[in-house]
C-alpha cells in the first residue's frame, strides 16, 4: 500500500521519509473481521450525514427517478392514444404530430435523464470513496499503532479493496432504491386512475417482490460480511508471505510457498463462487416473480378487452405501465449483494472512524535540538504482560542513544511512546526543556513534535518518483543542490545504486523496484539531508551487508556531529558500540507461574 501523510495531523517527520505516522499500517477496522448481528438500513445514514459526495448523489438521483417518472407516464398515455387511433379509428400516427413528438420527447427525456445518471453515479461513487479513503487513513493514523482498531494488511484491504465494494453499491443499488420510491408509486397512482381493477392486482402483487427479497436475504444472511472478512484475511497472509519472500530467498526457501499460494487462491475462488451463486439465485427467482406479476395484469386486461368491459386506450396505457410498477423492485433485489457488501464496507469505515483518537495536546513541544526526552517507568501491556516493563531513559540532546535488549522487550514500543504515539499503561513520557520546564509528551500538539523528528523504521516506505526525486523531496525546499545529494548518496552506500541504475531510476510504490537494502540505504540518505534534531533509527543495519554497515555506523557518527540526536533501536553489537549511552529494556510476561520473562514485541 502507497502511505502518504494522509492528514494534517501526521507528523511532517513521517512525510519526510515517505511514510505515515508510525502505525498508519497498524490500524483497521473493529468488527469487520466478524458477522455483524446487527440490522444496517439499505441506505446507511451514516454515509449520508458525513459524505457530501454521498448525499448529493442521492439528491440528484431522486430529481432524476421524479423526471423518470414524469417520462414513463408521459410515454405510456401517449403511446396508448396513437395506438387506439390506429387499431380503432385507422388513423396512422403521423396525422397526430403534436403526439408523436410528444412521445419523441417523452423518451428523449427519459433517456438523458438515465444517462445523466450513471455519468453522475460513477464520479459520485469516485469522489465517496475518496472522501472515506482520505479520512479512513487519516484517522487510523491518529489511533497509533495500538488501536483496537485492527492492524496492518487488515486495513490495507479494507481502504482498498473493501471501499471499493460502495461503486456498485452507489452506482447500482441506490438509484433502483430510490427509483423504487419514486417511479413506482407514480406509475402506481397513474394505472389506478386509469384502470382500478389492474391497480388492485398489482398492490396484491407487489408485496411478493419484497417478501421474496426477505427470503433470499435469510438465505444470504451474513454472507457479504463473511465475504469481505475472508477476503481481508487472505490479503493479511499474501502481504505477510510477500514481507517474507526476501528472507525465505535468504535461506533458499523460496520454492516452498507456492503452495501457500495455491490453498489461498481455491479458498478466495470457492469464497467468491459462493457469493455468484446466491447472486445468480436471487436474480433468477426476481425476474421470474415479476414477469409473472406482470403476466397476471395482462392476462386480466385481456379478457376484459375480449368481452368488451374495458376500452383500448387504457388497457394499453396499463400495459406499457404495469412493468415499470416491477421494474425497479426487481432491479433493487438484483442489486442486494452490492447493497450487502457495499453497506458492510461502509460500517467497516465508520467502526474505524468512530473509534476515539487521543485528544491532540495544546502545548508547543521545544526545540528538540537543546530538549531532553525522557521516560520514567513506563510500561505497556502486552498479550502476554507488559512490554517494556518499567523503562526508564534520559535522551540528552546533541547524543547517541541506544535502547537494546532481547527480541520482546518493547524497544519499539518504547519508541513509540516517547513519540506520542502511544499512551503508556503505567509511567510517563516527558519532554524537559533547556530552562528545564517539563512537559508530558501527551499535551504535546503532535505536529509540533512530529515536525521536528525523523523516524526511519525497519522497513522503511518511501514514496514514488526518480531516485532524485525522492532523495530531494527530503531536503529543505531550495537546498537539495546536486553536490549535497551526492554527499549523502555517499555517506549511506546509495552511489553504487546510482552508478548502476542512473539518478533517474524509477521508486515504485512502497520502493518497489528496490531491494530491502536498498531502500534502507535510501531512507539514510534521507534521514540525512533532512533537517530534523531527533532522529530515530529502528534497526539500522538491518538486511545490509557488513562493508554498507560500516557506512551506518559512520552515517552515525555525521549525524552527531551535526549536533543532532540519534535514538537507535538495536540489537547487534557494533551499534551499541557507537552510541554515547545505551539503555537496557525487559518485558513482564505472566505466564502460569506469575514469572518474568524478556520477551519480544
Amino acid at each position: 500500500m502507497d502511505q502518504a501523510a494522509p492528514s494534517a495531523d501526521a507528523p511532517t517527520a513521517a512525510a519526510s521519509t515517505g511514510t505515515t505516522a508510525p502505525g498508519v499500517a497498524d490500524a483497521a477496522s473493529p468488527g469487520t473481521g466478524r458477522r455483524s448481528r446487527e440490522r444496517r438500513p439499505p441506505l446507511d445514514p451514516r454515509l449520508l450525514r458525513e459524505v457530501v459526495a454521498a448525499r448529493r448523489h442521492v439528491v440528484r438521483t431522486t430529481a432524476l427517478g421524479l423526471v423518470q417518472a414524469g417520462a414513463v407516464i408521459a410515454t405510456a398515455l401517449l403511446l396508448a392514444r396513437l395506438g387506439a387511433d390506429l387499431l380503432v379509428e385507422q388513423r396512422s400516427p403521423l396525422d397526430s404530430p403534436a403526439l408523436l413528438a410528444g412521445l419523441v420527447a417523452a423518451l428523449g427525456v427519459r433517456a438523458l435523464a438515465v444517462l445523466v445518471e450513471q455519468r453522475t453515479a460513477h464520479r459520485a461513487a469516485t469522489a465517496a470513496i475518496a472522501d472515506l479513503r482520505s479520512r479512513l487513513i487519516g484517522h487510523a493514523a491518529r489511533l497509533g499503532p495500538r488501536a483496537g482498531a485492527g492492524r496492518g494488511a487488515d486495513l490495507t484491504t479494507l481502504a482498498t479493496t473493501g471501499l471499493e465494494k460502495l461503486r456498485p453499491y452507489l452506482v447500482g443499488y441506490v438509484p433502483q432504491l430510490l427509483l423504487s420510491a419514486t417511479v413506482t408509486p407514480l406509475t402506481l397512482l397513474t394505472i389506478l386512475l386509469l384502470d382500478p381493477t389492474s391497480a388492485g392486482i398489482a398492490v396484491i402483487t407487489l408485496p411478493l417482490v419484497p417478501l421474496f427479497m426477505i427470503l433470499i436475504g435469510r438465505l444470504t444472511v451474513g454472507r457479504s460480511e463473511a465475504l469481505l472478512a475472508d477476503t481481508r484475511t487472505l490479503w493479511s497472509q499474501m502481504l505477510d508471505l510477500v514481507d517474507g519472500l526476501p528472507t525465505l530467498r535468504a535461506l533458499g526457501r523460496e520454492r516452498g510457498p507456492e503452495k501457500m499460494v495455491r490453498a489461498l487462491g481455491d479458498r478466495h475462488r470457492r469464497s467468491t463462487m459462493g457469493s455468484l451463486r446466491y447472486a445468480f439465485l436471487s436474480s433468477m427467482v426476481l425476474e421470474l416473480l415479476g414477469t409473472l406479476c406482470v403476466a397476471l395484469v395482462a392476462v386480466a386486461i385481456g379478457l376484459r378487452l375480449v368481452y368488451g368491459d374495458m376500452e383500448l386506450a387504457p388497457a394499453l396505457a396499463v400495459l406499457v405501465l404495469i412493468p415499470e410498477v416491477y421494474l425497479p423492485l426487481r432491479q433493487v433485489g438484483a442489486q442486494f449483494h452490492a447493497s450487502s457488501d457495499g453497506v458492510a464496507a461502509v460500517s467497516a469505515a465508520f467502526d474505524v472512524l468512530g473509534e476515539s483518537a487521543p485528544a491532540d495536546g495544546t502545548v508547543r513541544c521545544p526545540d528538540l535540538r537543546t530538549a531532553t526526552l525522557r521516560l520514567d517507568g513506563v510500561g505497556v501491556r502486552s498479550r502476554d504482560g507488559l512490554a517494556p516493563h518499567d523503562a526508564s531513559l534520559v535522551v540528552r540532546p546533541g547524543t547517541v542513544h541506544a535502547i537494546a535488549g532481547p527480541s520482546g522487550s518493547g524497544k519499539t514500543t518504547a519508541v513509540q511512546v516517547m513519540l506520542g504515539l502511544l499512551a503508556p499503561d503505567e509511567g510517563s513520557a516527558r519532554v524537559v526543556a533547556a530552562d528545564g520546564t517539563a512537559t508530558a509528551v501527551a499535551d504535546l500538539r503532535r505536529e509540533s513534535l512530529w515536525s521536528q523528528t525523523m523516524l526511519l523504521p525497519q522497513r522503511p516506505v518511501l514514496p514514488t518518483g526518480s531516485l532524485r526525486e525522492v532523495l530531494a523531496e527530503a531536503a529543505p525546499h531550495g537546498s537539495a543542490d546536486q553536490d549535497r545529494l551526492d554527499r549523502a548518496a555517499r555517506a549511506a552506500g546509495l552511489d553504487r545504486v546510482i552508478a548502476a541504475r542512473g539518478w533517474d531510476a524509477p521508486v515504485g510504490r512502497g520502493g518497489s523496484g528496490l531491494s530491502l537494502g536498498e531502500r534502507q540505504r535510501l531512507a539514510l540518505a534521507r534521514a540525512l539531508l533532512a533537517p530534523a534534531p531527533l532522529v530515530v533509527l529502528d534497526e539500522p543495519t538491518a538486511h545490509l551487508d557488513g562493508a554498507t554497515e560500516e557506512l551506518v555506523l559512520d552515517l552515525v557518527g555525521t549525524l552527531r556531529a551535526e549536533g543532532r540526536t540519534v535514538v537507535l533501536v538495536a540489537h547487534r553489537s557494533r551499534l551499541l558500540e557507537v552510541a554515547d549511552e545505551v539503555t537496557r529494556l525487559r518485558a513482564a510476561h505472566v505466564g502460569p507461574d506469575m514469572a518474568e520473562e524478556g520477551a519480544d514485541r
